[in-house]
Order: C-alpha cells, then sequence, then structure tokens
C-alpha cells in the first residue's frame, strides 16, 4: 500500500483540505482576482498576456484546477502543473505603460502579491462564512501554502507562513496598491461576467449572479473597496450574513453536482484522488469533503 504522503500533496488532515473543501472557495477566488487587481504590474500582466477580459471565469476554473492538483492531486500531478506554470510566466514579459519598461511576469514580488491575495482571500471568506478555524489553524494553512507558492517559483522563505507575517506583508505593499484602468475593468467583469461557451445556456439566468459578484466584492477588505468605490457601502453584518447563507447553501450540495462547474479535467482530476485515498484506506463514500471528518480516516491516523 502507499505511503499517505505518495497519494497526496496535502494529506486530508491538513488545515489545507478544511479551506479548500469548503465552498465559499468560490467567493474566495472572485474576492483574490479583484484584490490582485490593485496591484498595477500584476493587474498588467494579466491584461497583456491572457483572455482574462473575454473570459474572466475561465480564469477562475483555471485557478480552480491548479489549486486543485496542488491540493488533491498526486505529487505528479501537482508538479507537472507547477512546471506548466513556470514555463508559461517564463516566457512572458509585461511592459509598464507609465515607465516603459518591460518586466518579467515571474518576477518574485508580482508572484508573492498574486500569492497572498489569494490564499488570504480563501482563508479569510471561510472563516467568516463560518468555518471554524482557530488562529493556530489558520497560520498552519498559510505555513502549509507555502508549498503552492513554490509551485509557481517562489522560495518558501520569501512567502509568509502565519497571520502576523501576512498582515505585515500586505501593509507594506500597500503603498504601492492603485486602481488602475485594467483594475476598473477587472471588477466590472467579475460583477458581470462573459459566460464560456459551454456554460451559455446558463445565460437567462445570468441577473442572479450579479449578487454573487456584490458578495465577492463586498468582502473586500475597507481599504479596497474605498479604493475602488465601485459599489455603495452597507452594513458588513449584511455581508457577512450573506456569506455564511452562501456557504450553507453550497455546502449542500451533493460534490457530483458542485464539481459540474470545474472543467472537466479538474474532474478527472478529483475522480482520481477519490480512487487513490479509497484504496489507502480513507472512506470516500461521501466525496472528497466527507473527508474532512476524521473518522472517515484511516484507524492509524483518526486516533
Amino acid at each position: 500500500m502507499a505511503s499517505i504522503e505518495e497519494l497526496v500533496v496535502q494529506p486530508p488532515q491538513s488545515a489545507t483540505w478544511q479551506v479548500h473543501l469548503d465552498r465559499s472557495m468560490w467567493v474566495g477566488g472572485v474576492r483574490g482576482l479583484m484584490l490582485q487587481a490593485l496591484h498595477p504590474l500584476a493587474m498588467r500582466g494579466v491584461w497583456q498576456n491572457s483572455n482574462f477580459q473575454d473570459d474572466p471565469f475561465g480564469r477562475l476554473r483555471r485557478t480552480a484546477d491548479f489549486v486543485g492538483r496542488v491540493t488533491f492531486g498526486s505529487p505528479q500531478e501537482a508538479d507537472e502543473i507547477g512546471r506548466r506554470v513556470r514555463d508559461i510566466h517564463r516566457r512572458l514579459r509585461v511592459t509598464d505603460p507609465d515607465t516603459g519598461r518591460v518586466h518579467r511576469v515571474d518576477d518574485p514580488e508580482l508572484l508573492l502579491w498574486v500569492h497572498c491575495a489569494e490564499v488570504s482571500s480563501y482563508l479569510e471568506v471561510a472563516r467568516r462564512g463560518g468555518l471554524g478555524l482557530t488562529e493556530r489553524q489558520a497560520d498552519r494553512y498559510l505555513r502549509e501554502q507555502r508549498a503552492s507558492a513554490a509551485y509557481v517559483g517562489l522560495h518558501l522563505d520569501d512567502v509568509p507562513g502565519s497571520c502576523a507575517e501576512l498582515d505585515a506583508y500586505v501593509k507594506q505593499v500597500r503603498p504601492s496598491l492603485r486602481v488602475t484602468e485594467e483594475a476598473a475593468s477587472t471588477v466590472r467583469f467579475l460583477l458581470w461576467p462573459r459566460l464560456p461557451q459551454e456554460l451559455r445556456l446558463l445565460s437567462p439566468g445570468k441577473p442572479a449572479y450579479f449578487p454573487f459578484g456584490a458578495l465577492c466584492y463586498y468582502t473586500l477588505p475597507e481599504w479596497a473597496r474605498r479604493m475602488y468605490g465601485v459599489l455603495p457601502e452597507v452594513p458588513q453584518a449584511t455581508v457577512t450574513a450573506g456569506l455564511k447563507a452562501f456557504r450553507l447553501g453550497l455546502n449542500s450540495l451533493p460534490e457530483h453536482l458542485h464539481d459540474r462547474a470545474f472543467m472537466p479535467s479538474t474532474r478527472e482530476m478529483l475522480h482520481g484522488a477519490r480512487q487513490r485515498l479509497g484504496a489507502a484506506g480513507y472512506d470516500v463514500s461521501k466525496g472528497l469533503k466527507g473527508l474532512t471528518d476524521p473518522r472517515r480516516w484511516p484507524a492509524a491516523l483518526a486516533a
């Protein structure tokens, strides 16, 4: 029988599984994109090298694929997507229209902001939505996510590994953040996105998306909402209540229905993860999400 380390990159008993299996991740993902967009050079790197402005939902699904593979996939799957991302970033350049300088997309400064904006959003939204993580578990999550940062080319020691370190990093970066034309357009896209071709059948229900986009926006830090100024302020207690209701609703969906939101390749990877974990003695009758319950782990781990 294979060892647990050979089966998954982050095991079910990790803080990462607690956060990444929570359906509030969809809110956290969009919030993360909105936060990332406030870094002028990082935003222009996306704008100049992708079709984000035409398919922001596709960008979110590709991010979900990367996060899924380095969380639930095999070490080989995680290494493969890490190499793929690093190879793509290595070839890309971004031109700063303010200075005329050309920068590498894999500049550690840009990669670090993108990583921190993403993982801080996942963690903040999940905890605010009701996932009961202690401060110690939250710190553990950020330490575990250093491994995810390494897959895109960052050095572990350069990545915040606790809530205090993350707060200090954001405080340091904030003076360099601003709302560029690209950032403003990004928020508008995320509040009213263009659906990918395979989801066009959902177009009649598109107006129902706006409350979701607004929820993502309102979970941003107050300083970020003040910078954007896109929507009028509402009581944050209302935002928290909406987030808890969204989380409760999505967490009640059967896994096979929820997973339809992912790309086919992501669904195939998740199917492989369930098979590997089942063969290792985990009870996967309730899917991967069921493995947040220690009673479904092998006896040696649950003890």
